[in-house]
């Protein structure tokens, strides 16, 4: 029987081992106490994935995990959340991805990782066509975390996900800072391909160059992208299209303990919202709204309840 979903997310799946809040003072003492100390699933697209689960969405995840008890921990926590598993990768050769994060008294995460983990090992190979059929939206999340999805491996990857969809497949990216200078003209092929993509603004400017919100959207509609997302912590996020432009404000109550996972929550709430018929700016709101649940906890995962938690900071918002 043919697998159905509402969204296929390619990316990484990890664990998080997690303190906050830590001082700079770590690095001068032998001994740091935190005042919580924990460890969770993460990775852009395990968390995507675990917040549009949590909203009652069918989720496909691709991933590659090593065989090992990291890598069984995240299958369970996969499992728990009925995520469909069939297409992550279990690989003996390879360590489960690991990494430490450090969280400073505002709430800002500092990451430790592992460039021989998991995290990086993704591969156009790993992903068969079947994984991509029968989906409405894919997410690639996020761009630039997988070495070996350059420009070319990504256009290959959209190409087949939309032949897979027979156009219909709505494609979708988030984004992760450029590791080796490249810049939007590198990129212009795969981003030609995309519906949406979900860039915070340091990573977006990094890439394009610019600095202005609007000629950074410019640029990338220029390449063909239909949909800009630009995510803008707590001022909210700024949307562009051809004919349509909108900046929509945070959530203005919400208590920063930890910013773990604000941008993967950000951009799998807006992919809920979108699913769901509602406008552009709305999804924007409810993207803003989830994103703010978010960072009051500690963690990437597990701290939006259901919609309906969303939706009551939702409709408090202007």
């Amino acid at each position: 029987m043919e697998r159905k979903t509402d969204f296929i997310l390619i990316g990484a799946a990890i664990l998080d081992v997690l303190a906050q809040p830590v001082s700079a003072d770590v690095f001068t003492s032998g001994s740091l106490a935190a005042g919580k100390v924990t460890m969770n699933t993460g990775g852009d697209a395990m968390n995507e994935a675990s917040v549009l689960a949590g909203l009652g969405a069918s989720v496909r995840l691709v991933s590659k995990i090593g065989q090992d008890a990291a890598g069984t921990q995240v299958i369970k926590a996969c499992q728990s959340s009925h995520i469909d598993t069939a297409f992550i990768i279990e690989d003996s050769s390879i360590d489960t991805g690991i990494n430490i994060v450090l969280v400073d008294g505002q709430g800002e995460r500092h990451f430790i990782t592992s460039p021989n983990g998991s995290l990086r090992k993704l591969s156009l190979p790993d992903i068969p066509a079947e994984a991509l059929k029968n989906g409405k939206y894919l997410c690639f999340a996020s761009i630039f975390v997988s070495p070996a999805f350059d420009n070319h491996a990504m256009k290959q990857l959209f190409e087949k996900a939309k032949a897979q969809g027979l156009q219909g497949l709505i494609l979708c990216a988030d984004m992760t800072k450029c590791k080796n200078g490249e810049t939007l003209t590198d990129m212009k092929e795969s981003l030609a391909l995309l519906d949406y993509i979900f860039p915070n603004y340091e990573e977006a400017s990094l890439l394009t160059g610019l600095a202005d919100w609007d000629e950074i959207a410019d640029a990338f509609l220029s390449c063909g992208v239909k949909h800009v997302i630009l995510k803008a912590g707590a001022k909210g996020c700024f949307i562009k299209t051809a004919d349509q432009r909108y900046w929509i404000d945070a959530y203005p109550y919400a208590d920063c303990i930890d910013t773990t996972g604000a941008g993967d929550t950000f951009t799998a709430c807006f992919l809920y919202a979108l699913h769901l018929g509602m406008s552009l700016p709305d999804c924007g709101k409810f993207a803003n709204a989830g994103a703010s649940i978010c960072i009051e906890a500690v963690g990437a995962a597990g701290k939006i309840k259901d919609a309906a938690q969303i939706f009551d900071r939702f409709q408090s918002m202007s």
